[in-house]
Parts: structure tokens; sequence; C-alpha cells
């Protein structure tokens, strides 16, 4: 699988999408692709969701190529880093990411303290009914402490998104990741990222994290660690 960009010669095409789940135009490059269900009309988005499947897909599966802005199919959305994409609401596609998808679900099992993985409309569920206001396109923040958010978590600092990593936040922009900033030692976070999402951090799921995010906490680092 390959997909198009979404460029044209004006400049980004509005299929880029916020930690907060908004789908912009803004040049920062996509680590990974996925969707919500067909939101567009010629090359406009002009729906917030099409359905309460998120997923994050692979860039590239097998040979396949997803059609950009066909009309009546699925609307290709790129992502920064997964954890953008987790923050979003999105999770793991079980198809071109079937290891990933199990891993997910493996650690929403540790985190329930066991019980059987739960299936794909479960997990969809659950998430779109924390993702969004019910019947509306508005975001659902949730309060939890700071001491408990897991590595790769997404919380509101200053009204902008910030990752969660250790003692740091590091804030995200449209650029992409900046200068870091303490993570409160006491008090609760208004927190961006889907408590089941959340769960499956704290269960153990790994998320990929852009390595600038790494390198704006250990300078010396490189992407390989």
């Amino acid at each position: 699988m390959s997909t198009d960009r979404g460029t044209s010669e004006d400049g980004p095409r509005r299929n880029r999408v916020t930690p907060l789940g908004d789908v912009v135009a803004i040049p920062l490059r996509g680590a990974w692709t996925g969707n919500r269900g067909c939101l567009h009309r010629g090359t406009d988005v002009v729906r917030f969701h099409g359905g309460s499947l998120w997923i994050t897909c692979a860039l590239r599966f097998k040979d396949w190529r997803l059609p950009q802005w066909a009309p009546g199919r699925f609307t290709v959305l790129f992502f920064h880093d997964e954890a953008v994409a987790l923050a979003a609401g999105h999770r793991p596609c079980a198809l071109c990411r079937r290891a990933d998808y199990n891993a997910y679900r493996d650690a929403l099992v540790v985190r329930d303290g066991g019980g059987t993985r739960p299936s794909a409309a479960e997990m969809d569920r659950r998430l779109h009914g924390e993702r969004i206001m019910r019947g509306t396109h508005r975001r659902r923040l949730h309060p939890m402490p700071w001491r408990d958010l897991p590595d790769g978590a997404f919380v509101l600092l200053d009204d902008a998104p910030a990752l969660v990593l250790g003692d740091a936040l590091v804030p995200w922009t449209v650029t992409g990741y900046c200068a870091p900033a303490p993570r409160p030692r006491g008090g609760r976070a208004a927190v961006i990222t889907p408590p089941a999402s959340i769960g499956a951090l704290r269960g153990g799921y790994r998320p990929q994290i852009d390595p600038g995010a790494l390198t704006r906490i250990f300078p010396t680092s490189s992407p390989d660690g």
C-alpha cells in the first residue's frame, strides 16, 4: 500500500490530523496513514467523521495504492506519529498492522486485569464514546492525575497539545515538536488521548514517537536511541 500525500501546486491539502483530531492542511509529513470514513466532496473535507471506525494504517502494505479523493471512498488521512494518531482517537488497523492491532488488544486485556481480547467493534464503540461528545464533533477531554499518565499520552498544555515523556511535556505544533516543559508533580491533567488508549499505554503498548520529540529532551540521542 502506498499513498498520495495529498499535496497540490497550491500547497498541502486538508488531510493531516492533529492530536485533537482536527483535519488540517499543513506541510508536516506523516509517518502513518489511516481513515475515519468518507469525509470529502471533491478535494474538500466536509465531514468530521463517517462512523465509529477510526484506524491508523501503514504507509505501505504489499503493493496496494490508496486512491486519494476518490468519490464515495474513504478519505486518506496522515498522522505525524502514532502517539498523535492515538490521541486523535484512532487505533491500529487489523489488516495492514495485524501485529500492532493484537499488541494493542493484549495491552487492554493486561490493563483490565485479564479476560478475552476485545473485538474491533467493541474497541470502536468504546473509543467513539471517549473521543467526542455524542452527536457532535466536539472533543472530549478526560481529567487524570499527572502522576498516573504513561509515556505517549497527549494532554493540553496552555490550551495546546503536548506529549508526555518521562518528567517532561513536549508541545506539538503544526511544524512538529518544540522545546519541552516540566511535567507537573501534582494535580490533574486535561488528557486528550482517549482512556482506552491510555489503558493500552499503561498495559504495555508502545507507540511510535517521532524522533524530534526525543531529541528535544535528549539532544545527543539519535533516532535509533
